[in-house]
């Protein structure tokens, strides 16, 4: 909806006005297919290419608005987070060498990008979820600046009517509430349209679904969020839960998500698709319509399908239906929208070339596969992806089979054989794939990305690892070898950032805290069998009350035969805090200063850490 003047519906009349466009789109539609004018032939590919923008320290730089400015190309729009950007490459013919011209094209516009943010002390980085991104980043004020992305925030919050829950168990555990949609922005995508005939359109849709869990496998770039270990591609589960309209209340029904994999196959027309999503998602923003489409059609004109476009806008399931206009001739394309951005742009365009590849290569035996397969198994096959990358298994005609396995024996066959019975250049065909082949030999980018993420904290803490693994991500991608031969990373305890180093870059945020009514013993015990000095009293609320030391709990029960007294006796409520943001010499001062060898760290009133002398020597 980049390129469409948006408002929110605020009454019966517009929505009315709006829902009667709609309703004329679809009959429009159902025309243009009846009639023959939707195009059949030739077919073609193109993408769209999100990423991130960083500052000198690599963490998010909201400076978007100025880079798009500066870089004066209709190719580059906006995203909704002010430190994204996304570039749209022109659509290709699928024939002879169109996947390296359209690399070439994405190299070439990336530099032009580049060019600017070197300017602007601004690096690019093509990545699922920048690793460096921390809850400072997604809040409202780091929104980009542009009314629809405000309208959309209001729309879906309102129609929500509580905070956004954000609940993802991987590895780690993520439990959040947030109060907008701007954990979007933390999501990054290579989105890949493939045109499709109208004539077997259905029956390409399924088999897309089908195949979905397989290729995300081996593309998953996306193992981190806030510094934890997640899902391989986190933004399956983030995005679900961060633009979903439903209150808490109507997850045990049947409602479904916005963002989803569907419930089962498509066994209608296209239009059946449409009018599926209009039934289950009302709509809450609209536009300027300036003509009828089904006049349009009947005139023999093609309509943009503006209301209809508008309303496909704010759905987004994985594989998604398109309907778009080229020199005047309206077509039908699938928008793959699962793979992640990065981790080069060599791996996107083979993560491409194996999609398209397994859409073309589409064997006899799995025609009509939504006779033939349960469709809980494919969409189970792709959360397996999802959640596993390249170690997941899928059940896969009616036995299970390991990733490597099923994309080595099976899908790359057919990859090579639906893109030479296309025509595409041998010499793109063997250079991509190959790179697919590589990687499922050795790691992908999610896996690259955790066992680094790991072995940098051995050497540093959480926040710290997050800035280094960004700045070595970006480093290893402006050499723009595929990430199949990157190697791990050395890590050591210099810091990058040492001239810059904040509360966040020492503290400790593994910490033990005590409730004001837990005994004196108990405390005792835990800072003994812990080995810690220092334990923070919070209540209910996490909000820091009290503080005890060693010396404090040690000297109470040296001295005291009764040993049931609770914490409150003895915890000091004279307490010198610190937030994270504030420089590590700020905190150094403060210690000396004070004569204390503690400093509890609080964000918004919270307790999120604790700073002591021994961590300046980190």
């Amino acid at each position: 909806m980049g390129d469409l003047n948006i408002k929110k519906l605020k009454n019966k009349k517009e929505k009315a006005h709006y829902i009667h466009h709609l309703i004329n789109d679809i009959e429009a539609l159902e025309m243009m297919i009846d009639k023959g004018m939707i195009e059949e032939s030739p077919i073609r590919i193109g993408a769209e290419q999100e990423f991130c923008l960083v500052n000198k320290y690599f963490l998010p730089n909201n400076n978007a608005l100025d880079v798009l400015k500066t870089i004066n190309d209709d190719h580059f729009t906006t995203e909704i987070g002010n430190y994204n950007l996304e570039l749209n490459l022109d659509p290709l013919e699928l024939k002879g060498a169109c996947f390296s011209e359209l690399h070439k094209q994405l190299n070439n516009l990336l530099k032009k990008a580049k060019d600017v943010t070197d300017k602007k002390n601004t690096k690019i980085v093509l990545t699922g979820i920048l690793p460096s991104f921390t809850l400072d980043s997604i809040t409202e004020d780091k929104m980009t600046p542009i009314k629809r992305y405000a309208v959309l925030n209001d729309a879906v919050k309102e129609t929500r009517k509580q905070d956004f829950s954000i609940h993802i168990k991987g590895t780690d555990e993520l439990n959040l509430l947030h109060d907008s949609v701007m954990l979007e922005g933390c999501n990054t995508s290579f989105q890949m349209h493939l045109q499709v005939n109208p004539n077997t359109f259905i029956e390409t849709y399924n088999w897309a679904q089908a195949i979905s869990g397989p290729i995300l496998s081996v593309c998953a770039n996306s193992p981190l969020l806030f510094g934890k270990e997640l899902w391989s591609e986190t933004r399956i589960a983030l995005f679900t839960q961060s633009v979903d309209t439903r209150a808490n209340s109507f997850l045990l029904n049947e409602k479904q998500s916005r963002v989803s994999f569907g419930n089962d196959w498509q066994t209608g027309s296209i239009t059946d698709i449409f009018r599926d999503n209009i039934s289950r998602f009302r709509s809450f923003i609209t536009t300027k319509f300036m003509r009828d489409s089904v006049e349009m059609v009947e005139n023999n004109e093609t309509p943009k399908l503006s209301a209809l476009r508008l309303h496909n806008g704010t759905v987004y399931p994985w594989n998604r239906v398109c309907y778009g206009t080229n020199n005047g001739k309206p077509h039908l394309r699938i928008e793959n929208r699962y793979i992640p951005s990065g981790p080069t742009t060599r791996d996107e365009i083979a993560n491409m070339v194996f999609w398209v590849g397994v859409m073309l290569g589409q064997a006899k035996q799995y025609k009509d596969i939504h006779k033939k397969w349960d469709f809980k198994d494919v969409k189970t096959n792709f959360f397996n992806a999802a959640r596993y990358g390249m170690a997941a298994q899928f059940y896969w005609n009616g036995k299970y089979i390991s990733s490597f396995d099923l994309i080595t024996n099976h899908l790359l066959p057919m990859a090579y054989k639906g893109l030479y019975s296309m025509g595409i250049s041998p010499k793109d065909v063997e250079y991509y794939l190959n790179i697919i082949e590589n990687r499922i030999q050795s790691h992908n980018g999610a896996e690259w990305l955790t066992r680094n993420y790991r072995c940098l904290k051995t050497k540093h803490n959480r926040f710290e690892s997050m800035q280094m693994l960004t700045a070595k991500l970006y480093e290893k991608q402006e050499k723009g070898y595929p990430v199949s031969t990157w190697g791990m990373i050395k890590a050591d305890n210099q810091s990058l950032f040492i001239d810059h180093r904040t509360v966040k870059h020492i503290m400790s945020t593994d910490i033990f805290s005590v409730d004001k009514d837990d005994s004196v013993e108990l405390v005792f015990n835990i800072m003994k069998w812990k080995n810690i000095h220092h334990m923070p009293v919070i209540n209910r609320d996490r909000e820091i009350i009290g503080l005890i030391s060693w010396a404090d709990v040690k000297n109470y029960i040296d001295n005291i035969e009764e040993q049931h007294d609770s914490v409150k006796k003895i915890m000091n409520t004279n307490m010198i805090t610190i937030t994270e943001n504030e420089s590590v010499k700020v905190a150094k001062k403060l210690i000396e200063k004070h004569k204390i060898s503690c400093l509890p760290v609080i964000r918004y009133g919270k307790l999120n850490g604790l700073i002591t002398r021994n961590d300046f020597d980190k």
